[in-house]
């Protein structure tokens, strides 16, 4: 045996071992053997179509994540002015979502725009209007461009928390991704306990910072007599039985801070054995909060938490270092709980579940089956035909197809692919597609046999001439997969990682091992034997 086939065989014998190592988990009658132990942990995962589990359609409220944006803008524009000696008063967002603010004196009209122009790029001035007593009133909007950025930044934020919120359920291959009008779509096949996920996936965990009214008569404003500028809202205070009982509050609309800036959360105990969830910020949430504090020295500052407020505590005085609390009267599982959704992020904005539905384990099992049985039912046809038609280099052929659908399998367990519906469809069609790169190569290898050629160079030039062109031909196939991966949805994008894996798995066997097989033949085969093809 020459070195070159030597080393072919040990190439392919190491592929084989390794890519049946990567599929035996995937096997449940393995899980509580020995063998589990020095295999990888990969299995092949499951799709929703196949598995069952729940599918979620959110609708993220992007227009309060900008009005928040445009709010926090005003707090940030009276403070760069106030420390230009530019006094700015109410920064407030009306009704058509601008930001209007106060300027005390026209004469530094100048410096406030010079302002504006220098560190708020991505606003305009859209009015401004001298009154009578000399103060400006500014309107400023948001330019077109940079709300379409927000938009999308609101999105992804809200994508990025929701996956890892449901990485915590340790879900593989979660789909989520975006949809038009501001729609999140989540799937998430084989879910153990699908109503904890839906209450936290949906808990918004939308927190805010906001300043209480102190000088709105709270007994008129449950009336419906409300100031300007300000809403009723209600203080939830935990009984000793452990319902809530809701003392109204009149905050003002302004959101002086809001939950984006967090970067830990954890639960913490007070000195009486009460749970609160400690906050950490990033360096600009920890300025924003030292100068709100600063700012707002014996005045209460309410924490809302998904609209409802937990806690109005007076600042005492500035808060520096970047740390807050929530404190609630939470029971440690709510504390707990509460930590989890604001350390993996809170969300941008509010979102609400438009859609709800569980797709049954039954429907994923008889999926199963049939998908199982169509498969074994095209190979076992396809496995007969070769060999009645090619006799030994069918046999060649069915050992390649074999090694092929286990390199396939073997490949979605490493790569952590998901296998769906139209993947097994993708497998049916690539036991096609590698079989027929077979019958090509074994049709050229006739022609040079009927040529007068030995076995030897009629397999030489069979698979030379071959090769070429089912590579010209799977890489075109392996162009509109990866076309069909970029653009496609979930079931779609399972059928385009089968079909892609297949094809570099048909070739691999095709091309590579079947070489090998028909090179050892030869080396092996006694004098005057003729090639059965």
């Amino acid at each position: 045996m020459n070195g070159s086939l030597r080393w072919r065989i040990i190439l392919t014998l190491v592929v084989a071992v390794v890519a049946i190592a990567f599929v035996l988990p995937s096997f449940p009658s393995l899980h509580t053997s020995g063998l589990k132990k020095v295999l990888p942990d990969s299995e092949i995962n499951l799709g929703l179509d196949l598995k069952g589990g729940i599918h979620l359609t959110l609708g993220v409220d992007v227009d309060k994540a900008i009005l928040n944006s445009v709010a926090q803008m005003g707090q940030d524009i009276r403070a760069e002015a106030r420390e230009e000696g530019v006094l700015v008063l109410r920064p407030r967002v009306n009704d058509l979502g601008e930001l209007t603010f106060v300027l005390l004196k026209k004469e530094q009209q100048a410096s406030l725009e010079d302002i504006l122009s220098s560190r708020f790029a991505n606003l305009k001035v859209n009015g401004k209007t001298v009154q009578d007593n000399g103060q400006v009133l500014y309107t400023i909007g948001l330019k077109p461009d940079y709300r379409a950025k927000l938009e999308k930044m609101t999105l992804d934020q809200a994508v990025k928390t929701i996956r890892n919120r449901i990485d915590q359920f340790g879900v593989a291959e979660p789909d989520i991704r975006k949809q038009q009008d501001n729609r999140i779509q989540i799937q998430l096949p084989g879910l153990d306990d699908p109503q904890r996920a839906i209450k936290i996936i949906g808990k918004t965990a939308h927190l805010e910072f906001m300043l209480v009214d102190e000088e709105a008569d709270v007994s008129k404003a449950v009336r419906g007599i409300v100031p300007p500028g300000s809403s009723l809202y209600q203080l939830q205070k935990r009984r000793a039985d452990g319902s809530y009982a809701k003392q109204p509050i009149v905050l003002k609309d302004d959101v002086v801070m809001t939950g984006q800036y967090i970067t830990d959360a954890k639960t913490q105990f007070d000195s009486y054995g009460q749970a609160y969830v400690s906050l950490t910020f990033n360096s600009r949430g920890a300025r924003i909060f030292e100068r709100v504090t600063g700012n707002n020295v014996k005045k209460r500052l309410a924490i809302v938490l998904d609209g409802k407020v937990y806690s109005a505590p007076t600042i005492q005085e500035q808060i520096s270092g970047g740390r807050a609390s929530i404190t609630g009267h939470f029971t440690t599982d709510e504390a707990h709980d509460l930590a989890i959704v604001l350390r993996a992020g809170s969300l941008p904005a509010p979102v609400t579940i438009l859609e709800e539905r569980s797709v049954g384990p039954s429907l994923g099992q008889e999926s199963i089956d049939k998908g199982v049985f169509s498969t074994i039912l095209g190979m076992v046809l396809v496995l007969g035909f070769m060999v009645v038609y090619y006799r030994f280099a069918g046999m060649v052929a069915d050992l390649a197809l074999v090694l092929n659908i286990v390199l396939i399998l073997a490949g979605l367990a490493a790569f952590g692919a998901t296998l769906t519906l139209p993947g097994i469809a993708g497998i049916i069609l690539t036991i096609g597609m590698a079989v027929d790169a077979n019958v090509l190569i074994f049709e050229r290898i006739r022609e040079e046999l009927r040529k007068g050629l030995s076995a030897k160079a009629a397999i030489q030039e069979g698979f030379g001439r071959a090769t070429l062109t089912i590579l010209d031909a799977n890489v075109t196939t392996i162009i509109a997969a990866i076309i069909l991966y970029q653009f496609g949805t979930g079931p779609i994008r399972g059928f385009a990682v089968t079909l892609t894996l297949g094809i570099c798995a048909s070739m691999f066997t095709a091309i590579f091992v079947s070489r090998i097989i028909f090179d050892l033949w030869i080396e092996k085969r006694k004098p005057g034997a003729t090639l059965s093809v």
